[in-house]
């Protein structure tokens, strides 16, 4: 095909498009972890007309039965860690047919680059809150991004059908954090929807109850703004996700803002630093449902993917081949946090995972660059360590977590948090902490929060609740390392915490550490019960009998502040002198297994997670004994001189 031909075709397809245009609405569903939105989301797909009840049961899973939520991890964790978007058509009572573009977000702050990468792409917002929880900090930090990028909210609340729930309370809620927040007359001026997206229900008016969804519905067409586009001005869009197909290559994915897109018509790719390479589009797909379809032309206003274009990136402007201009990219929060992965060295490295090296770690890490917007990645003190930067320990955890399903071995090192210089200061990250907890537990709380630095800002009884405190602080980052597993020991498990970054304030002082040493195995083989037996009133174990350890590895908490080698595999010496006991009389403590979160919160400076598909370990970073007291005395001050 000439590239006149092409020429052509786009003209024709930019008349056929502006003869027949459809009304289209952007929307992005914003909330806090566990408010509600994937679920309600899969209400809109279920009562949308477009699927049979059968198509999206089959694509239901995990505990909540969600069909957005479709990677494992989410269905594991039963929260949203990647965003993903679906395209529903719907008619309203005047037979005006709406192309809805929904956005489904994560409600985690880690993932807040997620967030704010996506809210480009919408011309408004569904904001879910519980109907009892009220606003909590997710809420904040999504709705916060959400009114950066001048998006309407239409509020709705969830869970309604709670005994416990406090609609009116809520909405009032809702307004005072818009205030907070500087919103405009116009946006404080919202519209409200009380739903329960379990049941499948909406209404604007608690006294007329719905046994649909039509609600949410009419409050997009209505109250969504339509895209503020130009249909007559030169191609303008923007990359806002990647994908990849092992036929078509890379697969940008973008609003278009300005003129119109078909297929096969030459465009210009306006790189991060304004470099040029023209292109043509191989391939034109907008969005039907929950997946895509094959078009010849894309209206400005709509959200669409493009295939055949290498190089393309995300922030990347597809221009007019013409007249091209770049589109302003969404600035991302920087990185908060920071942690070295290394290539796994210890003397097990290579019995599970087959990509152990530095270069496939550098690979892995590079590839998680191309659509990881609040990563960031940095050569460490040898070719074999990299310190990776990100937004939280969950955002990192989650990282390490898919490498090692991928067949990664690796090692990490205790999470830092990043100290930034300010007029010559430093100055470190601070988070606004809300904890709800029991009245008899606020005690234990306070006392928990105040020795790591934490400033208070409220304390009160919880709204609708006659037994539980709702307190919130700000406090160091640092200091919320090793907390949440403090915190449940010290609630028996019934508080509930929450977090995010607020601002960087001067550096305070110092945060208690782990007061608890470990115990390191000095020999490796087989754990025996015999062994962990004669160490019974030595602490807890994280290994149980039958399991593999070396030297090096810590294979429990020690009882007191110091750590101590212990002979875990040590056996009962055969002789022909009969012993009065049995083994079956051996104690053995139920083990502690700890997560790969709860493994990086927990180790110091001088241990390592060392991370494969089959096991997660914690070792010390120098295996031998007599190599840790030789960098001990080297760290001891020199005694004084008399």
């Amino acid at each position: 095909m000439t590239l006149s031909s092409v020429s052509l075709n786009y003209c024709v397809y930019h008349i056929a498009a502006k003869g027949n245009p459809m009304n289209i609405r952007n929307v992005a569903i914003i909330a806090h972890v566990d408010h509600g939105k994937t679920t309600l989301l899969d209400q809109l797909l279920y009562q949308s007309g477009m699927f049979r009840d059968s198509e999206l049961d089959k694509l239901a899973g995990a505990q909540h039965d969600l069909i957005m939520d479709s990677n494992p991890l989410e269905r594991e964790r039963g929260i949203t860690i990647f965003s993903k978007n679906c395209a529903l058509y719907y008619t309203d009572r005047d037979s005006n047919e709406y192309k809805i573009n929904i956005i489904d977000t994560p409600g985690h702050a880690d993932f807040g680059g997620e967030v704010e990468r996506v809210l480009k792409m919408a011309d408004g917002v569904l904001l879910l809150v519980d109907a009892f929880e009220g606003p909590m900090p997710q809420t904040r930090f999504v709705l916060s991004k959400a009114l950066q990028h001048r998006l309407k909210p239409v509020v709705v609340v969830n869970k309604v059908d709670r005994k416990d729930a406090r609609p009116q309370d809520v909405v009032n809620e809702v307004f005072d954090l818009l205030v907070q927040l500087n919103a405009d007359d116009e946006t404080l001026d919202f519209p409200v929807i009380y739903a329960s997206a379990r049941d499948g229900w909406a209404t604007t008016d608690l006294d007329k109850p719905s046994d649909n969804i039509q609600a949410v519905f009419e409050a997009i067409v209505n109250h969504i703004p339509q895209p503020a586009v130009d249909e007559d001005a030169p191609l303008q869009m923007l990359v806002t996700t990647l994908e990849h197909s092992d036929y078509l290559g890379r697969i940008a994915v973008g609003k278009v803002f300005a003129g119109t897109v078909c297929e096969a018509q030459p465009v210009t790719v306006i790189d991060n630093n304004n470099h040029h390479t023209q292109q043509k589009v191989a391939r034109l797909y907008e969005f039907y449902g929950l997946g895509r379809r094959e078009t010849q032309t894309v209206l400005a206003g709509d959200i669409c993917a493009i295939a055949g274009l290498d190089p393309v990136d995300i922030g990347n402007t597809i221009a007019c081949a013409q007249e091209p201009s770049a589109l302003p990219v969404a600035a991302i929060d920087e990185p908060t946090m920071s942690m070295t992965f290394r290539v796994n060295d210890g003397p097990f490295a290579g019995r599970d995972g087959k990509l152990v090296t530095g270069r496939h770690i550098k690979e892995r890490l590079e590839k998680e660059l191309q659509h990881n917007l609040s990563l960031r990645v940095e050569p460490g003190s040898n070719t074999d360590e990299f310190v990776v930067s990100g937004r939280g320990l969950m955002h990192l955890g989650i990282l390490l977590e898919n490498m090692r399903r991928e067949g990664y071995e690796l090692c990490v090192g205790k999470p830092e948090v990043i100290i930034i210089m300010v007029d010559n200061h430093q100055q470190e990250p601070v988070e606004r902490l809300v904890v709800d907890c029991p009245a008899d537990c606020q005690s234990s709380v306070m006392g928990l929060v105040g020795e790591r630095r934490a400033e208070i800002l409220a304390v009160g009884a919880k709204t609708g609740s006659n037994d539980y405190v709702h307190m919130e602080f700000f406090m160091p980052a640092r200091g919320l390392f090793g907390l949440h597993a403090r915190m449940m020991n010290a609630t028996q498990g019934r508080a509930i915490m929450h977090h995010t970054f607020e601002r960087y304030e001067p550096l305070k002082g110092t945060i208690p550490q782990r007061q608890a040493g470990v115990m390191v195995a000095t020999d490796s083989g087989l754990v025996t019960a015999y062994a962990l037996d004669a160490l019974y009133d030595r602490g807890i174990f994280f290994v149980e009998p039958g399991e593999m350890v070396y030297d090096g590895q810590v294979v429990g908490e020690h009882c007191k502040d110091n750590d101590i080698p212990v002979n875990a595999v040590r056996t009962k010496q055969l002789t022909n002198v009969r012993a009065s006991g049995k083994d079956e009389a051996a104690r053995v403590r139920p083990i502690r297994r700890m997560s790969l979160e709860a493994a990086l919160e927990y180790i110091q400076e001088d241990e390592l997670v060392e991370i494969c598909p089959n096991s997660i370990r914690i070792r010390k970073r120098l295996l031998k004994e007599a190599d840790r007291r030789r960098a001990a005395r080297k760290q001891k001050p020199p005694a004084p001189k008399v």
